[in-house]
């Protein structure tokens, strides 16, 4: 089994930095998911000890995750979530997105084919980004979202006609980096009266959309 990539760690705290293309959690078929991979390490510390999922990542975006060593925490977490934490996230979209600055206010509903889209009728979802870099015909944005719900990056970008690339799901058809191009970069914490940065190392193929041509 892959090692973990480990951000920080402590008594009450578990925070790794999840691969592209592995399920945070088990979707009931795949068995080799970053909990599992979590929970064997913290089973090797401790035969007793525990991890407890707080939010997840899609299967296709990698970044910072965090879990709970002890159920009080997680629903803390939880419970608190929106209020207590700043995430940020780095995306390549296709073609050039003109407006530099934005939010992206929609309301989302799912489909019973498990697809996200733009509804009156759906939860409200907000997401604000900025653009960093113009490269091979692709726009690379900051992200910050202030909401929490499934795929509300992915949908947002592709309902303004600037989807992710290699997201087919949400109508994207080019995948020049083998894998979805959203990363969880950053996640801040307020916890206990302190402030947690979390950061995952940006992958490297979102290094070269970052540098001038």
């Amino acid at each position: 089994m892959q090692k973990l990539d480990i951000i920080y760690e402590d008594k009450e705290l578990l925070v790794v930095n999840k691969p592209a293309k592995l399920l945070t959690i088990s979707d009931g078929k795949s068995t080799n998911t970053l909990y599992s991979r979590s929970r064997s390490y913290v089973k090797k510390q401790h035969k007793s000890n525990k991890i407890f999922i707080v939010h997840r990542l899609d299967k296709d975006t990698s970044g910072v995750v965090l879990f709970a060593k002890n159920e009080k925490i997680k629903k803390y977490l939880q419970d608190n979530w929106l209020k207590i934490t700043k995430r940020k996230y780095m995306a390549i979209l296709e073609g050039k997105l003109d407006v530099k600055k934005g939010v992206i206010k929609e309301y989302l509903k799912e489909d019973k084919f498990h697809k996200v889209y733009a509804s009156s009728r759906g939860e409200y979802a907000e997401t604000t980004y900025e653009v960093i870099n113009y490269k091979f015909n692709n726009t690379l944005v900051d992200i910050e979202i202030l909401t929490g719900k499934k795929n509300q990056i992915r949908v947002g970008f592709s309902n303004l006609g600037f989807p992710i690339i290699g997201d087919k799901k949400y109508g994207n058809i080019t995948n020049p980096i083998n894998r979805l191009g959203l990363h969880a970069y950053s996640l801040e914490l307020n916890l206990n009266n302190k402030t947690y940065n979390f950061e995952a190392k940006i992958p490297k193929e979102f290094i070269k959309y970052k540098k001038e041509a």
